[in-house]
């Protein structure tokens, strides 16, 4: 099937870019990620104005991929944490695969900021594209777009 032939109107980058595609998302995702939970901290870590902070976060409750989750310390009010659900653990290749771009182009002298190891073999992890038999693709140019699942 051509290319130009496609259904474009139901566009699954636009859609998840339309939740998660905003610079602040994908930040608070990296320190969920990294295990930050608390609004002061993503605030004192990401620096992000707190106006902003609170919408991002809402948004991401809002879609499911943060949930609030109450904590309260000793002689303090009740406050909420935020904790990653499912369906945004399952966004963590997405931004693996942006972590290993900016390593690969955007890192001096190959000096990258931060690895990822596999906590039971302390090995470098990497993200690899691979088909349901079980091949790994080497490039985009191993893929061919077909319509809706066919």
């Amino acid at each position: 099937m051509s290319e130009l032939l496609l259904d474009r109107s139901r566009c699954s980058v636009a859609g998840t870019l339309a939740v998660v595609g905003e610079k602040w998302s994908l930040l608070v995702l990296r320190e969920a990620f990294l295990g930050v939970r608390r609004f002061a901290d993503f605030h004192r870590i990401l620096g992000a104005p707190r106006a902003v902070l609170t919408d991002r976060l809402a948004r991401l409750v809002a879609e499911g991929i943060l949930r609030r989750v109450p904590y309260q310390d000793d002689g303090e009010r009740q406050r909420h944490e935020y904790r990653l659900t499912r369906k945004g653990v399952d966004l963590y290749p997405t931004l693996v695969a942006l972590m290993e771009w900016g390593d690969r182009y955007l890192a001096e002298d190959g000096d990258v900021p931060m690895e990822l190891r596999h906590r039971d073999c302390g090995a470098p992890v990497h993200l690899t594209l691979t088909c349901e038999a079980g091949h790994t693709l080497d490039s985009a140019r191993d893929v061919r777009p077909v319509s809706g699942g066919s």
